[in-house]
């Protein structure tokens, strides 16, 4: 009996320990002088419920599914990092612009005094670095990944590597060739030419890359106004196994480059060169990204990505 009435008053004093911790928002040294009680005791008894499982954290905070879902696509894929931009009922809330702020935030906050950037071209890219804020003093150095594209002024990466530093407050070196080359030899040529080698060496030994995830599977892509194509190379890509391109390389599924022909033309890192880098961030959202983002992954040369929770989910769904 003197057992039992042990347990009762030892019951009551947990409950009130806890009652007053949890629902009255009382702290441990307000409990203690309350219940004459030592500090000591009263976190004891809190940690001990915690763990004999009397008491449930229930979180009511806003994106709580984002961030569970970043912390599945770091598990099942091997990335270092996934950030997410919610989703929305209303699709006509959500635009890419939304997933460029939260990129350009990103960059910012992962950016050292003194790094090194290389970046390539294209829409996603160009719409960062529209929303990147004004910078001082970061003395970063942005280059080029990839060649030029003639034509395409407000998407091509030295005009996107030039305006980045010039917000960061850093410098920012240009490369003269083109993204394709017309043969394979002339791509040789073209990597070794000193100008271009200088740029490329630096990209290779940067701190962070940023890049862009296309997709390829209906022909009318952006990674289509790349280049002049020749006839029925178009529908030769489209109906390939190819699912995606980062830095105009295209590649399969299993995230392997395809169709070599196109990609040792190409003037720039390679996938391989980029996995190398320490910060490799892909940035794309929608139906169409799903596969090159999940084919990406699997290749293994980004480490970041940034998404928005629909496109993420599919990533998941389809991995």
């Amino acid at each position: 009996m003197q057992t039992t009435m042990k347990s009762i008053e030892v019951s009551r004093l947990v409950s009130k320990v806890l009652f007053s911790h949890y629902k009255e928002n009382r702290s441990q040294s307000d409990i203690s002088k309350s219940l004459d009680l030592s500090p000591a005791k009263v976190n004891r008894i809190i940690r001990q419920a915690r763990e004999d499982g009397l008491v449930e954290i229930i979180l009511n905070i806003p994106h709580m599914g984002v961030m569970e879902l970043e912390k599945q696509l770091v598990a099942t894929t091997g990335l270092s990092k996934a950030v997410l931009c919610p989703s929305y009922i209303d699709p006509s809330i959500e635009s890419f612009s939304q997933i460029a702020e939260i990129a350009a935030e990103f960059l910012q906050d992962t950016l050292r005094k003194n790094d090194v950037i290389c970046i390539s071209g294209g829409k996603a890219l160009a719409s960062i670095v529209e929303v990147i804020k004004p910078a001082k003093d970061m003395n970063i150095t942005v280059v080029p990944a990839t060649g030029g594209v003639q034509g395409r002024h407000f998407t091509d990466v030295n005009y996107l590597a030039s305006s980045l530093a010039e917000k960061l407050g850093g410098r920012s070196m240009q490369i003269h060739a083109p993204l394709f080359a017309d043969t394979q030899e002339d791509q040789g040529m073209l990597l070794n030419m000193r100008s271009t080698k200088e740029v490329l060496d630096m990209a290779r030994q940067a701190d962070i890359a940023l890049a862009g995830i296309g997709a390829v599977s209906k022909g009318d892509e952006s990674y289509f106004d790349l280049r002049h194509w020749a006839e029925g190379e178009k529908s030769l890509v489209a109906k390939s196994q190819c699912k995606g391109e980062v830095f105009a390389h295209i590649y399969d599924q299993a995230g392997t480059g395809c169709i070599e022909a196109l990609n040792n033309k190409l003037v720039g890192l390679t996938l391989e060169e980029l996995s190398n880098i320490p910060v490799s961030i892909g940035v794309a959202a929608g139906i169409d990204k799903i596969a090159p983002i999940a084919s990406a992954l699997r290749g293994g040369f980004l480490n970041t990505l940034i998404t928005d929770e629909a496109t993420a989910q599919g990533v998941l769904d389809t991995y």
